[in-house]
Formats: C-alpha cells, structure tokens, sequence
C-alpha cells in the first residue's frame, strides 16, 4: 500500500475532502461525496481508490453515463483548442497525442465521430504509459466491441484514470 506524501484524507473535512479529490473522476465531485459519506477514510492511495472506484461501479446508469460523457474526446476539438482539465492535457500530453500529424489528427477525429455514433459516448482510455500508435490501434479494436462490453471498459479505464491521478497527488 501507497499512502499520500503530503497530505492524510483522513483529517480533511468533508469541504476539503471534495475540494481535494472531486476532479479525480472528470468533473464529478459526486464521487468524492459519496466516498466521505461512507465513513472513516484510509490514507492508502489502493484503499482511498478502491472505496472511490466502488462508489462509481454502484451508482445508477445514468451518473455514470453521465460522468463517461463529461471526458474529453481524445485528441478532439478541447484538446486542440486547449480547453482541457490539467489532468486530462497532461494525461493526453504524456501519451504524445500533441504531436500527432495532421492524418493521425484526421483519424483520432474519424474515430471518436464512429465511436460516437455507435456507443453515444466518449472514447474512454487511460493513456499514461501508451503512445498516440497504440491509443489508435486500441480504438480500432474497441470499436468493435458491443455496447455492454463498451460501457464496463470505459468504467474500468475511469477507474484506472483514477488511480492515476491520486498517485500524481
């Protein structure tokens, strides 16, 4: 277990608790007052997640399709226009989507149009540690996925995401 450099999510208020952890899931501090409601927080980054993550699996269809459709599209119009969370320009940044030329731009754009239009929602893909190559080839293959399948990945990359961002902290 990993436990947080500087700060104990066990001695914030319930203020500060969502005031620190309510972006982790893309604008949606809903999470974050679910968790704090459950009671006693630990100051392990894995249990902090797993109460986190839980909380997410367990909400109804609709808040979390509704936190699906609060990402960004990679690659897409708020990533070139800059109009990006931190988290997600640094996510998407890391992963070299900045430096795509302008026939991988073409495609990203291609494939979130179909991705869509197929599922209703957002490509979700936690990106740290894949290049632009394999976001694409993974994109390609998902796209084929039915939209069961589709909706449980998304949730797991979001929760993946997650971790992501509470290790950063």
């Amino acid at each position: 277990m990993t436990a947080f450099k500087t700060l104990r999510p066990s001695t914030l208020s319930r203020e500060q608790f969502i005031a620190t952890f309510g972006d982790i899931y893309e604008h949606s501090p809903w999470v974050a007052q679910q968790a704090f409601d459950q009671g006693p927080l630990s100051d392990e980054i894995e249990t902090l997640h797993e109460r986190l993550s839980e909380v997410l699996l367990h909400a109804d269809q609709a808040a979390q399709l509704a936190l699906i459709n609060a990402h960004p599209d990679l690659a897409g119009k708020a990533a070139i226009q800059g109009e990006l969370t931190a988290a997600s320009t640094s996510e998407q940044a890391g992963a070299g989507i900045h430096l795509c030329t302008p026939a991988e731009f073409a495609r990203f754009t291609e494939l979130n149009e179909a991705y869509k239009a197929r599922f209703r929602f957002p490509f979700i893909m936690a990106v740290k540690g894949s290049d632009r190559h394999q976001i694409l080839a993974a994109f390609e293959q998902r796209i084929q996925h039915s939209a069961e399948v589709e909706f449980a990945c998304a949730l797991a990359e979001i929760n993946k995401i997650a971790l992501f961002r509470l290790h950063a902290l």
